[in-house]
């Protein structure tokens, strides 16, 4: 049996466990797009609006599903596009396979219509780059990025795919499913230098991070934390990944870090580290660590090579995956309970925030949907001020999920919330975004139109670029310049695309407006009434300002 090149990649995808792909339609692999035409109910195809929002729709359901969020679009300023996508999965450790079309082989290397080098372009980027040259070649390729994506430390693999091999006939056999591979084991005798160096440390911390658990790994990892009685504190946006409930879970080491868990982390004396890549929001610049032999002893766990001692030279460094370290590992016992117990009390005190100034307090939101919400909702959102709410004052049971980009991408929270309702349709699925955040991707709207995928949206309207104003009026305080938005009406617009919408004047009107939107069979758009001067939970945009200017005239 024969069939072209794009058929066997498609079959060799179904074959791999890819049940949905997201992309933008290009001229460069429609033979792709005719073989997905017989394949509904098997591996779907979401049409998007845009290669940035298709690119951050697979790279969220990989982070979500943790297998390979697959996307296609077409060349030039197609995978441009979607490159934003490729940083943010690499960031994320989120598996993903990026297809891309290039010019046909007879054209490569005179910069043809709409050529990119791909492996130049994405060598930094991405965990691999590659380009399919050879049609017989397609399996064994895919096969390989496929497991490329998921192992180690998970992230993106960008397939270029010419024009003319997708239409080249050949015999060879699509594949007969993934292989098989398992995390690797730790090693016993560290594991007991492990324990022996956690047993005799008067300031134990676990620091977790990653989305490649799985339920027993995250079930283990919790046993361990709670009856060693170790604080727990989740690397940048990956506090989903354990029981915020647990009365060892202590909180989120990220941007607008709490100044209890930077005590954590700097007056810990050993720091367990499980499949953390250690980014610069979790140690604040790496300033809470000293670089390159931290202060604390590291025992840094983590399933790829390349991680262990990338940045910090650990005491002890453990090749093991997360599930599989955490599923060996015994409880410590040590003389820390106050530690873990002054900690947990922090964490708590840490939802206390003072009224707000604004129409719509998020302060009174936020509680009120803590309580709410149902316990496996989904949150998402992309970057700014704003993001502190679904950051930092909800707390994520065991099966909530947190979709929230590393790379601090604006844009990504709505694409995130449309992957989320096609993984999983009967899931509430509710996304943060402020106005600025939400314009980059609001066409995606009419993606989640579409695929019937429609979620709640939250638009955090205070008609600033927030993160930027406060940088501003910290470093060059009351000379406001390229900040301040004219927005559309996003009601208006959100009916437009199908949505229920409305827009939430004061704080009262949230509760009838949500309950409304958790009942539309269309989705919902609430446009919140956000003052711009309530910037963050406990400094107004004023204070900002006049903090900065009393520092300046006391330096003059």
């Amino acid at each position: 049996m024969t069939r072209n090149g794009g058929q066997l990649l498609v079959e060799s995808l179904i074959a791999l466990g890819a049940t949905k792909s997201f992309g933008i339609p290009g001229e460069s692999y429609l033979a792709v797009l005719d073989a997905l035409h017989d394949t509904t109910g098997r591996l779907d195809y979401v049409l998007c609006r845009n290669e940035g929002g298709a690119a951050f729709m697979a790279a969220a359901y990989g982070k979500l599903t943790r297998s390979p969020g697959i996307c296609f679009v077409t060349r030039g300023p197609g995978v441009t596009n979607a490159s934003i996508g490729v940083h943010t999965a690499m960031q994320d450790s989120a598996p993903m396979l990026l297809f891309v079309g290039q010019v046909g082989t007879d054209m490569k290397g005179r910069e043809a219509f709409q050529e990119i080098d791909y492996k130049a372009v994405f060598g930094s980027m991405a965990k691999w780059a590659v380009e399919i040259d050879d049609v017989d070649r397609i399996p064994e390729i895919l096969a390989r990025a496929w497991k490329t994506a998921t192992t180690g430390r998970p992230g993106p693999v960008v397939i270029a795919l010419p024009e003319d091999m997708l239409t080249s006939r050949t015999e060879a056999a699509p594949l007969h499913g993934p292989a098989d591979i398992a995390e690797p084991a730790p090693d016993a005798e560290a594991l007991r230098k492990a324990r022996h160096l956690l047993a005799t440390a008067q300031r134990p911390l676990l620091l977790i991070g990653g989305c490649n658990w799985n339920e027993s790994g995250r079930v283990a990892l919790q046993r361990f934390a709670e009856e060693s009685r170790i604080p727990v504190v989740a690397a940048f946006r990956y506090q989903d990944q354990f029981d915020n409930f647990s009365p060892a879970f202590c909180g989120e080491a990220g941007v607008g870090m709490p100044a209890h868990v930077r005590k954590l982390m700097t007056e810990a004396d050993v720091i367990l580290a499980v499949n953390v890549r250690f980014g610069e929001m979790t140690t604040d610049g790496y300033t809470l660590l000293a670089v390159p032999t931290p202060r604390q002893k590291l025992i840094h766990v983590h399933a790829s090579d390349l991680e262990i001692g990338k940045v910090y030279q650990p005491t002890i460094g453990i090749q093991a995956g997360p599930n599989a370290f955490a599923e060996t590992i015994q409880p410590v016992r040590g003389d820390w309970v106050a530690w873990l117990e002054t900690a947990r009390n922090s964490y708590e005190a840490s939802f206390d925030a003072p009224d707000q100034p604004s129409p719509v307090d998020m302060v009174k939101i936020s509680a009120w949907l803590r309580e709410r919400l149902p316990e496996d909702v989904v949150l998402t959102n992309g970057a700014g001020n704003f993001t502190v709410w679904p950051n930092k004052f909800f707390k994520f049971g065991p099966k909530a999920r947190l979709l929230a980009p590393q790379s601090g991408a604006m844009g990504y929270g709505l694409p995130a919330a449309v992957a989320a309702r096609i993984a999983y349709p009967k899931r509430t699925v509710v996304c943060f975004a402020g106005d600025g955040d939400f314009q980059m991707n609001c066409t995606e709207l009419a993606t989640a139109l579409q695929a019937g995928a429609q979620p709640i949206v939250l638009i955090l309207n205070n008609g600033i670029y927030g993160t930027i104003r406060a940088h501003q009026e910290r470093n060059y305080p009351a000379r406001v310049s390229g900040t301040t938005m004219v927005n559309p009406d996003f009601v208006a617009l959100a009916r437009a695309y199908g949505f229920h919408a409305e827009r939430v004047k004061t704080t009262a009107d949230f509760e009838a407006a949500f309950e409304r939107a958790m009942a539309s069979k269309t989705g919902a758009v609430l446009d919140l009434n956000i003052a711009a001067e309530a910037l963050t939970p406990r400094q107004t945009l004023t204070e900002i300002r006049q903090a900065a200017l009393a520092a300046m005239d006391k330096a003059e």
